[in-house]
C-alpha cells in the first residue's frame, strides 16, 4: 500500500515510515521539509495521489489558542485532499484524556481535530496515547518554579516512542476502527516520582515539591487524567530499561 505519514520526519513519524517501508509498503513522509504543508495545502494533493491510508502525526507548534486554528485548518485541508484521492483510512494520533481536558486551549484544539475527523465521512481510527517517555524531561522543565520543580501527585503511564510507533504502524495496516483506541505504557507512576527518577539519573539536584495545584501545561490534574482506561493496548518497554538505554536528545 501507499501510506502517507503527515509529520513523517518527526520523532514518531520517522519511526513509522521506517517500519512501514521495512514491511514492504510505500510510506511517504509528508512534512514541510519534504514539500508538503497541511496549513497551506502545498504539495498535499500530489502526496496523497494513490494513497490508501493517511496517518496524521502533525502537531501544533504552540499549546495556546493558535492551536485551534492549526488543527482546524490543517484538518480541513487534509480531509478535502483525502476525499479527492479516495483515501480509505485516516489515522490520527491524539492524547489520552483529551475529552476530559476542555479547559486547555490545546486540548480544545485536539477535540476540534477529532470532531472534524468524525464528521469527514472518511473511515478513521483515532489513537489516544499516553505521554511519551521522551517528553518526561520537558515535563520537568515546564514545572520549574524558582529552583524547585512543582508537580502534581497524579498518575502517569508513559510509553516509549518506539512502542507508540509500533502501535501506529499496526493501526495503519488494520481496518478502520471508526472510534478511539487507547494505548499506553506498561507501568503506572506518580508524576512527581517518575520525574524525580529522571532528574536523579541526569544528576539534577533541584528539589521536587508535590503540589496539588501544580499545573500540567495549564491543567490541574485529577489522579487519573493521564492514564488510559481498561482495555488499552499497552507497550512493552519498561521505564527503567528506557532510562538506561535510550539517550536523551542533544541539548540545543
Amino acid at each position: 500500500m501507499k501510506i502517507v505519514v503527515i509529520g513523517g520526519t518527526g520523532l514518531i513519524g520517522s519511526k513509522v515510515v521506517s517500519k512501514l517501508n521495512a514491511l514492504g509498503h510505500q510510506a511517504v513522509a509528508a512534512a514541510p521539509n519534504t514539500g508538503v504543508n497541511t496549513l497551506t495545502g502545498e504539495g498535499l494533493a500530489e502526496a496523497l495521489t494513490g494513497a490508501e491510508v493517511v496517518v496524521d502525526l502533525a502537531n501544533s507548534p504552540t499549546f495556546d489558542e493558535a492551536a485551534i486554528d492549526f488543527f482546524k485548518t490543517a484538518g480541513q485541508n487534509v480531509a478535502e485532499a483525502e476525499k479527492a484521492a479516495g483515501v480509505g483510512h485516516h489515522i490520527a494520533l491524539s492524547v489520552v484524556g483529551t475529552e476530559k481536558m476542555g479547559v486547555s486551549p490545546y486540548f480544545l484544539a485536539k477535540q476540534a481535530q477529532e470532531e472534524l475527523i468524525r464528521a469527514s465521512g472518511i473511515p478513521y481510527t483515532i489513537l489516544h496515547a499516553t505521554q511519551f517517555m521522551e517528553f518526561l524531561r520537558g515535563i520537568g522543565q515546564s514545572a520549574v518554579v524558582g529552583d524547585q520543580i512543582h508537580l502534581s501527585h497524579a498518575y502517569i503511564q508513559p510509553m516509549a516512542a518506539e512502542d507508540v510507533a509500533e502501535a501506529v504502524t499496526a493501526v495503519a495496516l488494520a481496518q478502520p476502527a471508526n472510534t478511539i483506541v487507547e494505548i499506553g505504557g506498561p507501568e503506572k507512576f506518580h508524576l512527581d516520582e517518575i520525574i524525580g527518577k529522571v532528574m536523579a539519573f541526569d544528576g539534577d539536584t533541584r528539589s521536587i515539591v508535590v503540589d496539588p495545584e501544580a499545573r500540567y501545561f495549564g491543567l490541574r490534574l485529577e489522579d487519573d487524567s493521564l492514564i488510559p482506561g481498561p482495555g488499552a493496548k499497552l507497550g512493552s518497554t519498561r521505564f527503567d530499561w528506557w532510562l538506561e538505554n535510550v539517550p536523551p536528545p542533544p541539548k540545543k
